[in-house]
């Protein structure tokens, strides 16, 4: 190992003493890099290596590159590079191919060499390494990609590039991101092209016998690449995401037609199509003369919409499905949020809305999230009656939706409806019980807010009856706090002992019931006592915090700290697994005043 290692410093001299005699480096440097160096390249030959040191080498190594590019033009000195950075380069390159052959697995080394080869290795030598790469990881698209966007950005090679995508389909044939990427370098290719012969005509070249292929200039390549792609997937998105790449170039526009033929002729079955085709028609050119003022643009922007209204309108007569309608709906809602200062296209667009909404609901089409902007819609138009109508439907198509009863309850609370009582029993029978803690906690808020204590009470008390753990702890708690705001502390203490032994329990409940004691003129230690030997009875053998808050209290002015050493014992014998470590290092910040 060590006449390995010696071996490698030797090779380094040359190098060495050029950045030496041309000034870069000082001999008290030189002898540092050579002291660090050989700690490194021991480290790369033990019997077990690790891949940080790999690591830690190559980034050495990049530091001395940069340092010497640094030094360079600080003193303006430009020549021997063949002598210095290439041999670092070489052997930067040599460590990295040591390291992704032992760790073959780690993606990100790979990316790691390829970054520094662009950075600082020949074009060459990135080809190799993505090579390597994808002989190893020929099961990620992504990495195919990399490697023929650097061969056409890189290499400008288009038929590498071309190579590449080819063999990346072969290993993923149905990959909707190799084809959209492989569609996109034609039409790039395609453009260079053209650009080429522009240029060439420009300059009045003889070209001999070399000529432009008519069809390669027109996208013939990217037409046979839509094809192959669009006979494996089927897909109305993924030919319209081939469009919009089409619609970038600026010479496809017959490509452009032939694939908006196509998506007309063979996707009618699918909302996307529909919702692409009405959203083209805001794109379409409007009059002149109209778009000098507020209200004629308004106008115009107003027949777009009409036009847009249209097409979905055909769309959901052909196709009468929910993510048409969804289509439909988000379309004009996208479009109501848009800020305008013109009433009359305010109330045009909320118009088209409120009746599409109505449609969908009739059709029992409309998704459960757009009842909730149908509803803040109708609020805020003022129609009450209308939101209450919505509200009650919307719970009979989604009765066991929760966050639908939440919504419709919240708004018919707004309304003061005189039946909301009634509704919350029907929310609780319908919504599965495991789900219904939001409910709970909406009736109690209401009835806390609109009802007499007694009924209050009632909902509270059958609350703490429920099944569900979730229920009974959350009322437990709502109880304690309901008890002191409405009957102060000799109530709340009431509550407490009668519910402190029904389980289930919560950790909350007892702390609530403490910190009641503790907002008291003159509370009782005694009582404090009571409460977190209770608490501790039930979560002391895994909340090392509750215990250092009981040690806090006996050293407060209430308290008798002679006790503190009872309890830190109880502690240690009550807590189990890690929340005996974690109590031991909090009562040292305790006693140390840091806690």
């Amino acid at each position: 190992m060590a006449e390995i290692v010696q071996q490698r410093i030797e090779d380094r001299i040359p190098e060495l003493e050029q950045l030496e005699r041309v000034g870069l480096f000082t001999k008290k440097e030189v002898k540092s890099i050579i002291k660090r160096v050989t700690a490194l390249e021991y480290k790369l030959h033990r019997l077990i290596v690790n891949k940080e040191d790999f690591i830690a080498y190559i980034q050495y190594e990049i530091n001395v590159l940069e340092l010497i590019k640094k030094r360079r033009a600080h003193i303006h000195y430009q020549f021997k590079r063949e002598e210095i950075e290439y041999p670092i380069i070489h052997r930067i390159n040599s460590i990295f191919k040591r390291a992704t052959n032992k760790w073959k697995d780690d993606v990100q080394l790979w990316l790691s060499h390829v970054a520094f080869c662009k950075k600082w290795a020949t074009k060459s030598q990135i080809s190799k390494v993505f090579s390597a790469m994808l002989a190893i990881h020929p099961d990620k698209p992504a990495l195919w990609i990399m490697a023929a966007k650097s061969e056409l950005e890189d290499r400008n090679s288009s038929e590498s590039t071309r190579h590449l995508f080819l063999r990346a389909l072969r290993f993923h044939p149905n990959d909707k991101k190799v084809y959209q990427e492989y569609f996109r370098m034609e039409l790039l290719h395609c453009e260079k092209l053209r650009k080429q012969k522009i240029q060439l005509e420009q300059a009045q070249m003889d070209l001999g016998e070399y000529e432009f292929s008519p069809e390669i200039l027109s996208g013939k390549l990217a037409e046979v690449v839509y094809k192959d792609a669009t006979g494996k997937i089927k897909e109305a998105e993924f030919v319209i995401s081939l469009l919009n790449i089409a619609a970038i170039f600026d010479f496809t526009k017959d490509l452009q037609d032939s694939i908006l033929q196509d998506l007309q002729t063979n996707y009618t079955d699918d909302s996307s199509t529909w919702d692409f085709m009405a959203k083209r028609e805001l794109e379409a050119p409007g009059a002149g003369e109209e778009l000098q003022t507020a209200k004629g643009r308004a106008s115009d922007i107003n027949r777009r919409e009409e036009r847009c209204c249209q097409v979905y309108e055909e769309g959901v007569k052909s196709l009468n499905t929910e993510p048409m309608w969804t289509c439909y709906v988000a379309f004009l809602l996208e479009r109501m949020k848009r800020k305008t200062n013109v009433q009359e296209l305010k109330e045009k667009r909320q118009e088209r809305l409120l009746g599409v909404l109505q449609r969908a609901h009739d059709c029992s089409l409309l998704k459960e999230n757009y009842y909730k902007n149908w509803l803040q819609i109708l609020l805020s138009s003022g129609d009450a009656e209308g939101a209450a109508s919505v509200a009650m439907t919307a719970t009979q198509r989604y009765s066991q939706s929760v966050t639908m009863w939440s919504l419709s309850l919240q708004t018919l609370m707004e309304l003061g409806s005189r039946d909301i009582g009634r509704c919350f029993q029907d929310a609780l029978k319908h919504v599965n019980p495991k789900e219904s803690l939001p409910l709970w906690q909406l009736q109690f808020e209401w009835s806390k807010a609109s009802q007499s204590a007694e009924e209050t009470e009632a909902i509270l008390k059958r609350g703490l009856l429920s099944a569900v753990p979730a229920v009974a702890m959350e009322m437990k708690e709502c109880y304690l706090d309901w008890s002191y705001s409405t009957g102060g502390y000799k109530k709340a203490r009431k509550t407490f002992t009668s519910l402190q032994e029904n389980r289930p329990l919560s950790k909350e409940f007892f702390t609530r019931m403490i910190l009641i004691e503790k907002e008291q003129e003159n509370p009782k230690m005694n009582y404090l006592r009571d409460y977190y030997e209770r608490v501790l009875q039930e979560f002391g053998t895994s909340n090392e915090d509750l215990w250092l808050q009981y040690i806090r209290e006996e050293l407060g002015p209430l308290g008798q700290p002679e006790n503190c050493g009872k309890i830190h014992w109880r502690a240690m014998k009550f807590l189990e697994g890690e929340s005996v470590e974690r109590f031991i290092s909090k009562h040292a910040l305790l006693q140390t005043g840091h806690l």
